[in-house]
């Protein structure tokens, strides 16, 4: 066994490290220290007793307590339900077109359908409500199925050409693509622009008036101010789901668009429903 090598200095042992000439002296855990490691290793042990600690294969240890975080936020869960279930009862079974008269009603709506959105809606049409591009803003005042209370009401409860709900809203553009001429979706085009005021070829707008009045003006109207009915978007102001530049709209018209929106009528109670439509309704753009 070597001997161990010794600091001149301090007649403290090394431990035989070195580095550019500087040793590392041996010296003891301050008494303190290791108590205190000592007592963490036995909270530790103790800790892992009485609460859930170790994982396993079906879970993890229950620990001698039953202690369980996810109990109590159950619990609390069920606590808040309880004293809003009165509120969550009215909310659920009235009529929306009369919730402004009921001012506490109205409040406890916006509140609880502005959490439902943020769990539910924000992921399409962000967090606050702006959409994006193929998502609706639900802050401006242009609806494709109508702004009312209860019609917001409705496009959440059944959602927008879905298959899982026979009372969705549904439309289908045809995709022109299949049916005009390149030139003749591009005069039509350069007439969208037109109803819009944006720049555009006078001369390929007026072919293209021909064609709209063909093609589109039984949906979108004489005049491109579209149809809620059909869900038909109003062409002439400056609010564009998929954009309204020259390149988005040959797109739209070449191939079409077919937006789907999910029936939430199927994931969330009734309440929850009236609280979004309340919520929504009340960002600013509603009718």
């Amino acid at each position: 066994m070597s001997q161990p090598d010794t600091d001149a200095v301090t007649g403290t042992d090394t431990t035989g490290h070195e580095w550019d000439g500087i040793k590392e002296l041996n010296n003891p855990l301050p008494r303190w220290w290791l108590w205190c490691l000592y007592l963490t290793i036995i909270w530790g042990v103790g800790y892992s007793i009485a609460y859930p600690a170790w994982p396993m294969i079906s879970g993890a240890t229950k620990g001698v307590l039953g202690y369980s975080t996810r109990a109590e936020v159950a619990a609390e869960i069920t606590r808040f339900n309880d004293q809003n279930a009165a509120l969550k009862t009215a909310l659920a079974e009235v009529d929306l077109t009369t919730l402004a008269q009921n001012p506490d009603l109205q409040r406890f709506a916006v509140a609880n359908g502005a959490a439902v959105f943020r769990t539910n809606c924000s992921q399409c049409h962000g967090s606050g409500a702006a959409g994006s591009k193929g998502y609706p803003n639900l802050q401006d005042d242009d609806w494709l199925w109508g702004g009312e209370i209860d019609q917001i009401a409705h496009t959440v409860r059944h959602g927008i050409r879905n298959e899982t709900d026979l009372d969705a809203h549904y439309s289908q553009m045809p995709a022109f693509g299949e049916l005009l001429e390149e030139g003749e979706i591009k005069d039509t085009a350069q007439y969208v622009l037109s109803l819009s005021g944006q720049d555009h070829d006078a001369e390929a707008a007026a072919r293209g008036t021909v064609i709209f009045e063909e093609q589109c003006s039984a949906c979108h109207g004489d005049a491109g101010l579209g149809d809620i009915e059909q869900g038909a978007p109003n062409l002439a102001d400056a609010i564009w789901l998929y954009g309204g530049d020259i390149a988005a709209i040959e797109e739209t018209i070449t191939n079409a668009r077919f937006g789907v929106m999910p029936a939430w009528g199927e994931r969330l109670s009734q309440s929850d429903v009236n609280a979004v439509a309340a919520y929504v309704h009340g960002l600013g753009g509603g009718e």
